[in-house]
């Protein structure tokens, strides 16, 4: 499996929820300068978070691609989610997969995959971009390459 981990560009400081907070005109672009490492990509399932931000980061990734790739939002992949919880659900999407979520769910996630533990998770900029390669397992995925916008 090839996972891709995509943090949401940045968002507005404040709003009436934390789940209603949008992207910035800044975070559109760090957004749309990341998903062209997507381009070309054979992606089979585009995975997102029910927050306003991922949402929004993740239509902007099927804008800049042109894809016609259904969003499927996914309620374990908000900021506070266990990591290992999400890891869990990941078996469910074999293949190409991007996941459009949050720190500290994704740095967490990442560092879990690669390995096996929640001590060292990845440092995740707004809009950064993950590539995890193998068997979704704790500890067995290998980082192929990580891009800051």
């Amino acid at each position: 499996m090839t996972l891709w981990l995509l943090r949401h560009g940045e968002a507005e400081p404040r709003a009436r929820s934390d789940a209603e907070r949008a992207l910035t005109e800044r975070g559109r672009k760090e957004v749309r300068r990341s998903a062209e490492h997507l381009r070309g990509r054979p992606l089979q399932h585009i995975l997102v978070s029910p927050y306003l931000r991922a949402r929004q980061t993740a239509e902007i990734v099927r804008e800049t691609l042109g894809l016609a790739l259904p969003l499927t939002t996914v309620d374990w992949a908000t900021p506070d989610d266990p990591p290992r919880a999400a890891a869990s659900h990941l078996d469910d999407y074999p293949g190409e997969c991007l996941l459009v979520s949050h720190n500290p769910l994704l740095g967490s996630l990442s560092g879990l995959l690669i390995h096996g533990h929640l001590q060292q998770p990845l440092g995740l900029h707004t809009a950064s971009l993950v590539v995890l390669e193998g068997d979704v397992v704790p500890g067995l995925m290998q980082l192929s390459a990580l891009h800051h916008p």
